[in-house]
């Protein structure tokens, strides 16, 4: 008696994905989330001749835009299709995979890494033929487009709703709460308002302000105490005004102001007779230790400063705790920045001259005797006067991590990886001096 032969259908295991942009209606019974499983599932069963089976596992991701690939139900199923799990990802529409032509590239790629197609209900793909590439990008550009258009219509309507005075969200700035959507005064905080503006249209300097401000304790909408670029960011907000800003455009806004005109323009001229001050202070003041300083009460850097006095300019370094919140925040406030840079550069000198410095650099770099190691260092001294001020801003930083001040004294930390270069450098710059001479 003959047997016949029967072919097995291989068994294909499928899974379905769904997504939702956002979390609306998604506590109904039968959500959107629902109806796209459900005519997956569907679609599965019409092709259970070809062995398609559902897997149990749900892959549901609600409120999560297509637009990237940051949504944990997908990163479950592109786990499970690593581990072999998956043979085909069935979707409803092609967009609720994902809106970016760039992810979908990242998609079918981790896809194709495992043999996993995947079909659309409403489009019928497979991935497997150049020509199914070749329909799914056109779709997926479609809805990439869309997706722009849609957000150069969230951009439109944003403009549209500025330019008829609303405010359109973000922080809330102190002087205001919001109501309804809508910004309204709170008389406490905008008293605050009206007093930052009018003292600092008296005094002009936003330290004396600050610690006045500190002294009284008042604080910020986030309940801190408010530093000099709190009082700045208030002093340019044109929302005080009544405005509301779009760009470089300007629109009275719903709001009631806080400021009058004239106090606002009286700022504006204080602010701008400040700013060549403090832009000066940054642009011509030699700072060697720029970058690398810190004072080691506050743990806070401290930058460059000059004044002059009688024609004669003084340089200092300051601490940013003092430069935010007034010199009493800081029981050392500044230093002189010729002192210290030559303290800095003593200790640097005779750390260099060190037998166990030379060792180090020697290590680091053992294609180089430790008896010229010890020479490159020892040059220290007569070039470093030569150098342009510059250069020797270079070299410090290069060599020197971090420079910590205290009223106690300064200590030195130097950057073991700059031992080597600096070394080489210096037999450089000594090798063009002979030469030059």
């Amino acid at each position: 008696m003959t047997r016949t032969k029967q072919s097995v259908t291989p068994k294909v295991r499928c899974a379905v994905y769904t997504r939702k942009s956002t979390d609306e209606g998604l506590d109904m019974e039968f959500n959107t989330l629902d109806a796209q499983r459900e005519a997956c599932e569907a679609y599965i069963a019409s092709q259970k001749a070809e062995g398609w089976f559902l897997v149990p596992d749900r892959y549901d991701d609600g409120g999560f835009s297509g637009g990237n690939l940051e949504r944990p139900a997908l990163k479950r199923l592109l786990a499970d299709i690593d581990a072999g799990r998956v043979n085909v990802v069935v979707v409803y529409k092609i967009d609720r995979l994902t809106r970016s032509l760039l992810d979908f590239a990242k998609l079918v790629e981790a896809f194709d890494r495992r043999q996993v197609t995947f079909a659309s209900v409403t489009q019928s793909f497979n991935t497997t033929t150049s020509m199914g590439r070749l329909t799914l990008n056109v779709l997926l550009s479609f809805a990439q487009f869309e997706r722009e258009i849609s957000a150069e219509r969230i951009r439109d309507k944003f403009a549209a709703s500025k330019r008829k005075g609303m405010w359109m969200g973000g922080h809330v700035p102190l002087g205001y709460e919001v109501r309804e959507r809508k910004l309204v005064i709170l008389p406490g905080e905008a008293e605050t308002v009206r007093f930052i503006f009018r003292r600092f249209l008296e005094g002009g300097s936003a330290t004396l302000l600050v610690k006045e401000l500190a002294e009284a304790g008042a604080v910020g909408k986030n309940g801190k105490p408010m530093d000099k670029g709190y009082l700045y960011r208030i002093l340019a907000n044109r929302l005080y005004l009544g405005e509301i800003v779009m760009g470089e455009e300007v629109f009275p806004g719903e709001h009631a102001a806080i400021i009058d005109r004239t106090t606002w323009e009286g700022v504006r001229t204080v602010l701008e007779s400040n700013t060549p001050r403090r832009n000066n202070n940054r642009v011509q003041s030699p700072a060697l230790l720029k970058g690398i300083v810190r004072c080691r009460h506050c743990d806070r850097a401290m930058s460059p400063t000059f004044t002059r006095k009688a024609g004669r300019m003084y340089r200092y370094y300051t601490c940013q705790n003092a430069c935010k919140n007034g010199h009493d925040a800081c029981p050392m406030r500044t230093v002189a920045a010729g002192e210290i840079e030559a303290v800095v550069t003593q200790q640097v000198r005779t750390m260099l001259r060190s037998p166990e410095m030379v060792v180090k650099t020697w290590q680091a770099n053992e294609d180089v005797s430790e008896r010229d190691v010890a020479e490159a260092l020892r040059r220290l001294d007569p070039v470093w006067e030569e150098l342009f001020p510059v250069e020797q801003q270079r070299l410090v930083q290069l060599l020197i991590a971090r420079v910590e001040v205290e009223k106690g004294g300064v200590k030195v930390h130097l950057r073991a990886e700059g031992l080597d270069t600096l070394a080489r450098e210096l037999d450089d710059l000594w090798n063009a001096k002979e030469e030059a001479a």
